[in-house]
């Protein structure tokens, strides 16, 4: 067998123990012991076949820049772009639903290779039966992730609702877990990361990528 370890100076650790460092990280994450309510959450996010998110204080913090010709411009975190390549990698599939329409938001789906991508949606509810139909996945089998009023019909019908830090109350009240981070500053990554642990692929995924 090959050996893909390249030489390092005396006292430092080889390429294979560094990989070997993060590969036992990655299994010691997925086996801690969690408390009863992460586990009513991770039972939930071992389910989800289906991740739909918000964009405006999810995918985005929230913030709309225009400019002189009335462009819109938004920001978003190339750390959330990675966490949803993982779950599709993971054969996990992606959308968005969000009343705004923006072709900033258009670009940043079709880039992410989203399946879903309902824009100018007044109505979620129905943007949700209509993806439900579509799919055939059953309710048990989405999370979605939302920051506002809006999103309050949608995060009392799936399996798991996920808020941003940065969503109102009446949002976290109701949702199953709540990221570390705000929206638009990888609150999506802490929600994409959850679902591989739940599913015990981190350490799965992690090799794929130290293997390269």
């Amino acid at each position: 067998m090959t050996n893909h370890c390249s030489s390092t100076p005396p006292g430092y650790p080889s390429d294979c123990e560094v990989m070997e460092g993060y590969r036992t990280m990655a299994r010691e994450r997925e086996a801690r012991p969690i408390d009863q309510n992460r586990q009513r959450v991770f039972a939930r996010a071992k389910e989800i076949r289906l991740l739909l998110l918000d964009v405006d204080g999810v995918l985005t913090n929230g913030a709309l820049h225009y400019s002189g010709s009335a462009e819109e411009s938004k920001s978003f975190h190339t750390q959330d772009g990675f966490g949803i390549r993982l779950l599709q990698e993971a054969g996990i599939d992606t959308g968005v639903i969000t009343a705004r329409k923006s072709e900033v938001v258009a670009r940043r789906a079709g880039e992410l290779k989203m399946r879903y991508i309902y824009q100018g949606t007044r109505n979620k509810n129905e943007a949700l039966k209509e993806i439900l139909q579509v799919s055939g996945y059953r309710p048990f089998q989405v999370a979605y992730m939302g920051d506002d009023w809006l999103d309050l019909v949608l995060l009392q019908q799936v399996g798991l609702a996920i808020a941003p830090a940065n969503a109102v109350r009446e949002v976290k009240e109701i949702a199953h877990f709540v990221t570390e981070r705000e929206g638009g500053a990888g609150a999506v990554r802490d929600a994409c990361d959850l679902i591989l642990e739940a599913k015990n692929l981190v350490a799965e995924m992690l090799q794929k990528y130290l293997n390269r």
